[in-house]
């Protein structure tokens, strides 16, 4: 491989193992390269990139087992592929049920048991253990504040035109991501998410001592 920028050229290096970060074909390689692991699971699998995930039913106790054979069948491919997976990234999480169930992932030999999550972010979307979407609603709105906070510090006055750009540009983004995803239903987080859009028209110059609805029409 060699690095091109515009017409000049780096040396060539020879690539022994592995897939180099950064090149033009790495994600299409290390996608050929983890490409089998679903043929070594029997339960469901879901992968992206370097993000896998394997689920199961589970009625009874005994039913974990079959879970557990397949963290122990991605542990032998790991081990026969090197690419080893990280036990401390790994996490289990229990939806619908209060079965207590234990799961463990080798590692260099060692059974090391999986932690358990009641929430987790999984592409930038907070998944929790009673699939409400609370706590994503939460996030969102605060992550967009945060936006808002630095637009309000940074332009001392904005038309509605301006104010549509940058709210449309940088704030509502935010509470839009993988909308159809979590999609809110409950009451309060759906106010959650409006209070930021609330406030935010406040900053248009001339609209502050309107009320929402009259704001809302004004800059719609």
């Amino acid at each position: 491989m060699r690095v091109r920028v515009r017409n000049s050229f780096s040396e060539w290096v020879s690539v022994l193992s592995g897939v180099p970060q950064g090149s033009v074909l790495g994600p299409l390689l290390f996608l050929l390269f983890v490409n089998d692991l679903p043929d070594w699971i029997r339960n469901n699998i879901r992968m992206f990139a370097d993000d896998t995930k394997i689920w199961c039913v589970v009625k009874q106790v005994e039913d974990n087992l079959l879970l557990q054979k397949d963290l122990d069948s991605m542990a032998e491919w790991s081990e026969e592929w090197l690419l080893r997976f990280n036990p401390e990234k790994c996490k289990v999480m229990r939806i619908g049920h209060n079965i207590k169930t234990q799961y463990y992932m080798k590692d260099n030999g060692i059974n090391r048991r999986l932690m358990e999550t009641d929430e987790e972010r999984d592409l930038g979307i907070f998944i929790t253990s009673d699939l409400k979407p609370s706590l994503q609603c939460v996030k969102a709105a605060n992550k967009a504040m945060s936006v808002l906070g630095m637009v309000r510090r940074n332009f001392k006055r904005l038309d509605v035109e301006g104010f549509r750009i940058i709210y449309k540009g940088y704030i509502r983004p935010h509470l839009e991501y993988c909308i159809q995803a979590w999609s809110p239903f409950l009451v309060k987080d759906k106010l959650v998410a409006e209070n930021v859009q609330r406030r935010a028209t406040k900053l248009v110059r001339g609209l502050k001592n309107f009320s929402y609805e009259e704001r809302l029409q004004i800059w719609v």
